[in-house]
């Protein structure tokens, strides 16, 4: 790593021009707006508008980060789906609270969300999986997720014994189901000239009330 690569990196800046945020013009709840911005999303052509980075930290409180996808919202929160047994999903059991941020970069956009995380009915669960490809299908019960592989042959070479092994409906395997993150706050990040944003959140208070608040860039 030379300095000139760290000079360029530096570098990088771009001006945002987003359309204003205010107070006086956002919806009247954080569904309607969310729901309002991902309609934009999917009509500006962004590339997977339901992919979301989720970090979540176990008991002993070290972070870890990754992205998935957004495959249920109502005013509940935000669902999606994974091997409860992969790092999230122990670290979602052990410290039930979770943060999410869906990155619209090209509307210099981004919605972060903080939460607590609670599992879905198993008829939920099991709906969704019925619905998704059967390869699909099949991998959720071939892959121990987060955990060491010999090889990626290994891998296919399972997928292959459990598709055949299962000629008919694919079961849901009971180590896979739905997470919920029930948001206690949700901001809305406009990009905006000379780096002063605009940040909207929504914030429970203690009562149970939501709040609209102005956060500093």
């Amino acid at each position: 790593m030379t300095e000139d690569w760290l000079t360029r990196v530096a570098a990088l800046r771009r001006e945002y021009a987003g359309r204003p945020l205010d107070e006086s013009g956002v919806a009247r709840t954080w569904l309607e707006q969310f729901t309002a911005w991902f309609d934009d999303a999917i009509a500006a052509g962004v590339l997977e508008p339901n992919a979301m980075v989720l970090a979540t930290a176990g008991a002993a409180a070290r972070p870890s980060a990754r992205t998935v996808l957004l495959k249920g919202l109502d005013e509940r929160g935000f669902t999606f789906f994974t091997n409860l047994e992969s790092v999230k999903g122990r670290q979602a059991a052990e410290n039930p609270w979770a943060a999410i941020v869906f990155p619209w970069l090209d509307l210099a956009r981004q919605v972060v969300v903080e939460g607590s995380v609670e599992p879905v009915a198993a008829a939920e669960s099991d709906a969704y999986f019925a619905a998704r490809p059967r390869a699909a299908q099949v991998s959720a019960l071939a892959s121990p997720q987060s955990r060491v592989l010999a090889s990626r042959e290994e891998l296919v070479a399972r997928h292959a014994e459990l598709d055949a092994a299962h000629p008919g409906p694919v079961p849901r395997p009971s180590a896979w189901g739905g997470l919920r993150v029930a948001p206690v706050s949700v901001e809305f990040w406009q990009g905006r000239p000379d780096r002063l944003h605009d940040r909207i959140r929504y914030r429970r208070d203690a009562a149970g009330e939501w709040l609209v608040e102005r956060l500093a860039p």
